[in-house]
């Protein structure tokens, strides 16, 4: 009997949705158990929608709809950094942690409602299965969340909802289901939390740092739309557009961006980052040592393409060639958490946007740049770059940095957190760096027991995990912040269950592992 799957990893899903619920027990936890029953229906009601090409919009092909691993990333994401923020006693961000549970919440039910609606026949089973745990969660709101909450959640969804039209209509067979909502429902969530920050200046608190990443993502936002609009009504590839695209560029950046940026950090981004980064000796080494290994993936590329011309012009780089650039990122982002975690922060922000930047003037061809990229990157593309966008590297830089972006710093005393916490800020490294490319390349090269309905290897599973914990006794002798505290055990079954996850998953396991790892160790 052949072993399904979607049903294996919904099974591991549903297994970390009850670590979650038994580590922290509350009324949102059990939520998340109903959450994940009625998501585990729904995903098969938009399964069948997209074999038959009934699901509305163009979706990434050769994958799942992923609702279930995606649906849960947010609630548990919530739930577990409100458990953290309740211990530390920081009310603000616990009631914080509160809406973003709601929020994945809301997220989860609307496309459930969207997926429900556009089956035929409707499917009675599901709808009530739906409509209970749709009750149960509505109830849940209206028992913990404030009247300002819940507008701020029905904020998020209305920005999710135009937001979606907008970059699924522009960007077809780019995303799953389920990556759409993970990655459109967290860029509606920070475009909501800058815009309601930007109207209430008086209330500005936290670090200079955590404000670039909210104004460069909904920069890269107004430049990509605004610019993938005029490009349908004229063309992209002539010197003429080219020259209006980088002026646009500079005057959202100098003309807008960077004043929006003063007037939350009060003070000028430029000279703050000149200040900051020249802070001391090791942070100019930090960036010597990055600009280094910047040079080196480039001359990666390099070569490959090279190599690529004087042979088979169907030449595609190889997994393990694939994977010298999740060493690069490893090798890049160890000694920023070993040594600045906050210059790490804001350097990664800064590649974000540079990579952004650079994705639209390939797609856009634009001159001088866009068809160079264009010939440099195709010898990259892999089964997931169905769609105009190549996401693959973007993805491998937000699984290395979003651990890093969403450590709860407030509530975590002296900024580190007790036991397995100490490692939430590798979780990327850990789960992508180090678990991904250790699977990857062992298990297609010495890889012969796959597991069921799969194309992965036990052998590629097993030496993951046994790397990742070879890499947690390394980290623990270079970073003295990190203390487990006898939490060997919880740390164990976290990796093996992501794992598992990265073994089963048709998703962007880039994206997930990290995530799912992070919640874990939050716990």
């Amino acid at each position: 009997m052949q072993t399904n799957p979607v049903l294996v990893e919904s099974a591991v899903v549903f297994s970390v949705v009850m670590c979650v619920h038994m580590a922290v027990w509350n009324q949102h936890s059990w939520c998340c158990v109903a959450l994940v029953i009625q998501a585990f229906y729904v995903q098969h009601k938009w399964d069948r929608l997209l074999r038959n090409g009934n699901a509305v919009f163009q979706w990434r092909l050769s994958a799942n709809s992923g609702i279930v691993p995606a649906v849960m990333v947010m609630p548990l994401l919530g739930v577990a950094l409100r458990e953290k923020c309740a211990a530390s006693g920081n009310v603000y961000f616990e009631r914080f942690s509160m809406v973003v549970t709601v929020t994945g919440m809301m997220l989860a039910l609307f496309l459930s409602l969207l997926a429900l609606g556009i089956t035929r026949p409707v499917p009675t089973n599901t709808c009530v299965i739906a409509g209970v745990a749709s009750s149960a969660i509505l109830y849940t709101v209206k028992q913990t969340l404030t009247v300002s909450e819940v507008i701020e959640v029905l904020e998020v969804l209305l920005i999710f909802v135009y937001l979606s039209l907008i970059v699924l209509y522009l960007l077809p067979r780019c995303f799953t289901p389920g990556e759409a909502l993970l990655i459109v429902g967290g860029i509606s969530f920070i475009v909501n939390q800058l815009i309601k920050r930007s109207l209430n200046m008086a209330e500005v608190k936290g670090e200079p740092v955590h404000y670039f990443l909210p104004v460069v993502v909904v920069g890269s936002l107004l430049l990509g739309v605004f610019f993938a609009l005029l490009f349908c009504f004229m063309e992209s590839e002539t010197w003429v557009s080219s020259l209006f695209f980088h002026m646009m560029t500079a005057v959202l950046g100098l003309g807008i961006l960077m004043p929006w940026l003063s007037l939350l950090i009060r003070r000028h981004p430029i000279m703050w980052l000149l200040d900051f980064v020249t802070l001391n000796d090791k942070r100019l080494c930090l960036l010597g040592y990055w600009v280094l290994l910047a040079t080196l993936a480039t001359l990666v590329v390099l070569h490959q393409n090279y190599q690529r011309q004087s042979g088979s012009k169907k030449h595609q780089a190889s997994t393990v060639v694939r994977k010298y650039f999740h060493l690069i990122v490893v090798a890049t982002f160890v000694p920023g958490l070993v040594y600045d975690r906050q210059l790490l922060h804001v350097a990664s922000v800064g590649c974000l946007g540079a990579f952004l930047l650079l994705e639209y003037v390939r797609y856009f061809r634009i001159r001088p740049l866009g068809q160079l990229l264009r010939q440099l990157l195709t010898l990259f593309l892999d089964e997931r770059d169905s769609g105009p966008l190549i996401l693959t590297h973007i993805y491998l830089l937000l699984g290395m940095s979003l651990p890093i972006w969403l450590f709860p710093g407030p509530c975590a005393p002296k900024g580190i957190l007790p036991g397995a916490g100490g490692l939430v800020p590798y979780a990327g490294v850990l789960a992508v760096g180090v678990g991904d490319t250790v699977a990857s390349v062992f298990g297609s090269s010495m890889g012969e027991i796959r597991w069921p309905g799969t194309k992965k290897t036990v052998e590629g599973t097993a030496t993951s995990v046994f790397a990742q914990i070879i890499a947690v006794a390394i980290f623990l002798i270079f970073d003295p912040t990190i203390n487990l505290n006898s939490t060997y055990s919880w740390i164990v079954g976290s990796i093996t269950m992501v794992a598992m996850l990265e073994a089963y998953t048709s998703q962007i396991d880039n994206l997930l592992l990290p995530l799912y790892l992070f919640i874990l160790l939050l716990l």
